[in-house]
């Protein structure tokens, strides 16, 4: 390990349970948590609703806005635990120019179970029928560095939170 982590994004596909992991991680931790849905732009939620999948262009100011709540959760003494997709390594690398020591949770799950899950989302701007597209912009963070993938199409959210609170207590959870 190269930097205790500090803060951690919960990342994944839609449907794969980063707000429920992340609420029950906060939970265990007593860290703070960001959803990172809240902070994209009202055009992009026209357009994921509309059953458009975002592009590099639309989620940049998106995921600026996310490195600015990051810091700022971080300067306050917290510790932050934002939810975000974090697709492709160039996201992952934008989200960890904020804060040195950021891990990464990657909850894995088949497309199958995520959409499966997303059409059973009541009031949500994702529709299921962008889950194909999620997949095939997801560049796997397995071998990054600070990152733990779990299976999320099979263990519980409580499972994944303990399992997410371990990793993160063997590299440098620290005390608030």
């Amino acid at each position: 390990m190269n930097h205790p982590i500090t803060a951690l994004v919960i990342m994944g596909v839609a449907g794969c349970g980063k707000t429920c992991v992340s609420e029950a991680l906060c939970q265990l931790s007593g860290a703070t948590a960001i959803e990172g849905d809240t902070f994209h732009p009202a055009a992009n939620i026209e357009k994921m609703s509309a059953g458009i999948p975002l592009n590099d262009d639309d989620r940049a100011g998106w995921l600026d806005s996310l490195c600015d709540e990051l810091r700022r959760v971080d300067a306050q003494g917290a510790r932050p635990v934002l939810t975000c997709s974090a697709l492709k390594l160039i996201y992952r690398e934008r989200l960890r120019s904020a804060l040195p020591g950021l891990g990464f949770v990657f909850l894995e799950l088949t497309p199958e179970v995520a959409a499966d899950r997303v059409s059973h989302r009541p009031g949500h701007f994702m529709p299921s029928t962008l889950i194909d597209s999620q997949f095939a912009t997801l560049e796997s963070p397995v071998g990054e560095p600070l990152t733990l993938a779990l299976d999320a199409s099979t263990h519980s959210v409580d499972e994944l939170a303990v399992q997410a609170h371990r990793w993160w207590l063997e590299n440098g959870l620290r005390a608030v």
